[in-house]
């Protein structure tokens, strides 16, 4: 599969609704699902320096999304960074997600000169952790109850990197 991955733009409100508004998507993140396409819009419109939108698509096609978001105010939190992906559910394991990560891990590493780049994942995502730890993501530590989804408590691993 040929991927590309680009910054999001505004008009990639109507696609990053699509995508957010499929459970199987938001079931691995902290998002809502049936998410206003004007939420999108704002949040891309509005992002400032330390939010950074990466999409990977095929063609026309939205796969997936990759995050980076740090505050660059925080002066003793400036090295670090949170990465959070979501892949369309009819791309799992053809390469989006890993696509998207070593994308943001370029950026932290090459052009942000960010050390430390953090997430949090669900406990029973096996394929995200392993996913994370190929890229060099250290578990750090668990967060029982961490959210509520389908129904019930979910756990959460924290995981981070360090640029060596």
């Amino acid at each position: 599969m040929d991927i590309r991955i680009r910054r999001a733009e505004p008009g990639d409100a109507a696609a990053l609704k699509a995508l957010f508004s499929s459970k199987a998507s938001v079931r691995g993140t902290l998002a809502m699902p049936y998410p206003e396409e004007g939420f999108w819009r704002g949040r891309i419109e509005q992002a400032g320096p330390g939010n950074l939108h990466l999409l990977a698509e095929s063609g026309n096609q939205l796969l997936g999304m990759g995050s980076l978001h740090f505050d660059p105010a925080a002066l003793r939190r400036r090295h670090a960074a949170e990465v959070g992906l979501v892949v369309d559910p009819g791309s799992y394991r053809r390469g989006v997600g890993r696509a998207l990560l070593e994308a943001l891990v370029d950026l932290a590493d090459n052009w942000l000169n960010l050390r430390r780049l953090e997430l949090t994942v669900y406990a029973d995502n096996a394929a995200a952790i392993a996913l994370y730890e190929k890229a060099g993501f250290q578990r750090e530590g668990l967060h029982r109850d961490y959210a509520f989804r389908d129904g019930a408590f979910a756990d959460a691993v924290c995981m981070a990197r360090l640029h060596p």
